[in-house]
């Protein structure tokens, strides 16, 4: 299992000096929509620049015709990042012309977000019309079917998409809080122990990490508990 650190934080200045404490950790770091808009390409550079092996998760959700996905795709992939995400509603057609844009060559990851973590039943119902368990194993089969790489999930659906995929196929969970933190904006969380039991293969954790007086510290911590 790896660790994906999420930069979320208020400025690129603190987002580095995070990186900074943890550059001797084997670690990726997830940059969101707010960071890159803001900070772009040289955010992305920076961080390769405190450390070449972190490897970077670009978390802009992609969601749009089938083309322009593509088009996005297409241009994501020539950034120093290792790995991105789309949104698996966006459909089969739109997964599929990703994937073929960006050929059998190196490319990076590429994954597909079934439900929104911030998502509880009856908000997800609301929608999509139908549960979330049932909907994020169709998205992840789509997902699957289409070429990608796996899905980001609740914890909670891990082993149901892994049996429905294949156990190779990549399940990334945000919304993970070592025991005791506080839930904050996530709706369905879970532990790092929970996640090993659900064959979890990457964990993002954010505030717990850089709210932390010590953040070297407490990944230390969360990586002894899921080596």
């Amino acid at each position: 299992m790896e660790l994906c650190l999420a930069l979320d934080l208020p400025s690129q200045e603190e987002n580095l000096a995070l990186a900074n404490q943890l550059k001797d950790f084997d670690i990726w770091l997830k940059v969101g929509l707010r960071s890159y808009i803001r900070d772009g390409r040289e955010f992305l550079e920076a961080l390769k620049a405190i450390n070449p092996e972190f490897k970077i998760f670009l978390d802009l959700k992609l969601y749009d015709i089938p083309n322009t996905m593509a088009d996005a795709a297409e241009s994501i992939a020539a950034l120093p990042i290792d790995m991105f995400n789309v949104h698996a509603s966006a459909g089969r057609e739109a997964m599929e012309t990703v994937m073929a844009r960006l050929g059998n060559g190196k490319r990076p990851l590429v994954l597909a977000v079934t439900a929104l973590t911030s998502f509880d039943e009856s908000g997800f119902q609301a929608v999509y019309g139908e549960g979330i368990a049932a909907k994020a194993a169709q998205f992840a089969q789509d997902a699957h079917a289409s070429g990608l790489d796996g899905v980001v999930c609740s914890v909670h659906e891990s082993l149901d998409i892994k049996s429905k995929t294949a156990d190779g196929f990549i399940t990334l969970t945000p919304g993970i809080r070592p025991e005791g933190s506080s839930s904050d904006d996530q709706k369905r969380i879970a532990t790092p122990a929970v996640a090993t039991e659900n064959k979890v293969d990457f964990i993002v954790v954010g505030r717990p990490i850089y709210k932390a007086e010590d953040p070297a510290k407490i990944t230390a911590e969360i990586l002894a508990s899921i080596k």
